[in-house]
């Protein structure tokens, strides 16, 4: 329907512009032609000219004769003057040749005023007060054509071949302008469909119709389709991820509560103090879980989601790690472990949120403490490279293997090496994205038997 609502409006206005242009030519045809015709400029016709010598022309003594203006105008035309008699004798002239015949009959009068001479002289005849006169004008170029009409018939068949030609102009004008219009719509019609199978998200890109007059707009939306395609597997991504995040979160979370409950039925039975004071523990730590499973899955769906504001600061990163070093050394926990700090350079500032930036280094470094044994070495350094800061952490631990390298960014997922290790399994993930929310990359290298190393850059 849509396509032939636009072949029709591209119709009419074809029509429109052709019937404009021949009433334009029409006004402008009329008005050339009268002030063409008005103007003094032009020289008479032959005719006229014969009939304007009239003024010239009187009697002197009984005899016609022409004054000197009429004979100045015989010259400037290159014509000549006989008078005649009833008769058809020649009973006066100006100009005329020696050749000029002196006597002419009715049939030798009509010949000359039909014809053109041997001499190339073209003959009118003329009267004026009684007094004819005929005028010879010597010009190869001048031509008589006789024409005799009934004014009624000329008028009729001037209205019959307006018409015939007004509705030829209109079929022309209608069959050229479908074919036109039928060129310059198709396209457009295809646009429309191509919008119609975006809106219902079919995202196949047509090069086929990518050419012509709208080769460009072709083009763009087979972009826009490319793009909206990517966004919907994306979406689809998200949509999958989200649905496995709430999944693992269910599961993660019914561990603790039936430990909670269960522990907390047997507070509710007569049990010693000491018994009391255990269960509690237990119910504690398993609420402080809860929670911090709660937090990284909140914080890892921020993240993900760029809804984490940045507070950004100018930071000098030697220090920021170094200090983070020396805060893993004073934790208890690790006071005994094997850790260095190396840096190539003094100061090197980036601006970054240092809350956000400490937990993720830290969870890189507790995982190389964590998952190995108390002997492993552990090395931190920074360096500049090419103006971005790189912080390498490397280990030379058990390591990872290679089928679980590509999973270790995911959430909640535990490598075959890390069965009895506590942890809400989103700290990998976390340090990542947060990487990534400061413009920055994460490289994860490691082999079995060898150990891990981690190049952060940003």
């Amino acid at each position: 329907m849509m396509r032939w609502k636009l072949t029709g409006r591209f119709l009419m206005a074809i029509l429109c512009t052709v019937f404009c242009v021949i009433l334009v030519n029409a006004i402008i045809a009329l008005v050339f032609y009268a002030y063409y015709s008005s103007g003094e400029e032009h020289p008479a016709s032959a005719t006229d000219f014969t009939r304007t010598l009239a003024r010239y022309i009187t009697e002197v003594d009984g005899e016609p004769v022409i004054s000197d203006k009429g004979i100045a105008a015989l010259e400037e035309r290159n014509a000549w003057l006989q008078f005649l008699d009833d008769n058809g004798n020649v009973i006066g002239n100006a100009l005329a040749p020696a050749t000029a015949p002196v006597h002419y009959t009715p049939v030798e009068l009509v010949h000359a005023y039909k014809y053109r001479d041997e001499n190339q002289v073209s003959t009118f005849v003329a009267e004026h007060n009684d007094i004819m006169y005929l005028v010879g004008i010597q010009d190869r170029n001048l031509s008589k054509i006789v024409i005799t009409s009934n004014t009624s018939s000329i008028t009729q068949f001037t209205a019959q071949l307006a018409l015939i030609m007004i509705i030829v102009d209109l079929l022309i004008a209608i069959i050229i302008g479908f074919i036109f219009s039928s060129f310059l719509t198709k396209p457009i019609y295809r646009m429309i469909e191509r919008i119609r199978m975006l809106k219902n998200r079919n995202f196949a890109v047509d090069s086929k119709h990518s050419r012509g007059l709208y080769r460009s707009i072709f083009h763009n939306l087979d972009d826009v389709a490319e793009s909206l395609k990517l966004q919907e597997e994306e979406r689809r991504k998200l949509e999958q991820m989200r649905n496995e995040w709430v999944s693992n979160v269910s599961h993660d979370m019914k561990t603790p509560l039936a430990a909670i409950q269960g522990y907390a039925e047997l507070l509710q039975s007569n049990i010693s103090a000491s018994e009391q004071t255990e269960y509690a523990e237990i119910i504690e730590k398993k609420s402080v879980y809860m929670r911090e499973l709660l937090d990284d899955f909140t914080l890892t769906m921020r993240l993900r989601q760029q809804e984490m504001p940045l507070q950004l600061v100018d930071t000098n990163i030697v220090s920021f790690v170094r200090e983070l070093v020396i805060d893993v050394l004073n934790d208890a926990t690790f006071g005994e472990r094997n850790i260095t700090f190396n840096a190539s350079i003094d100061k090197l500032t980036k601006c970054i949120d240092t809350h956000l930036m400490k937990r993720a280094l830290l969870n890189f470094i507790y995982n190389a403490l964590v998952h190995n044994e108390e002997e492993v070495i552990l090395k931190v350094s920074v360096e500049e490279v090419g103006g971005a800061a790189v912080i390498h952490i490397r280990d030379n631990g058990k390591g990872i293997a290679k089928a679980d390298l590509p999973q270790v960014f995911e959430r909640y997922y535990r490598g075959t090496n890390t069965e009895n290790i506590k942890g809400t399994g989103l700290g990998m993930a976390i340090a990542r994205d947060v990487i990534q929310a400061h413009g920055g990359e994460v490289e994860l290298m490691s082999e079995l038997g060898i150990g891990t190393s981690v190049i952060i850059r940003l």
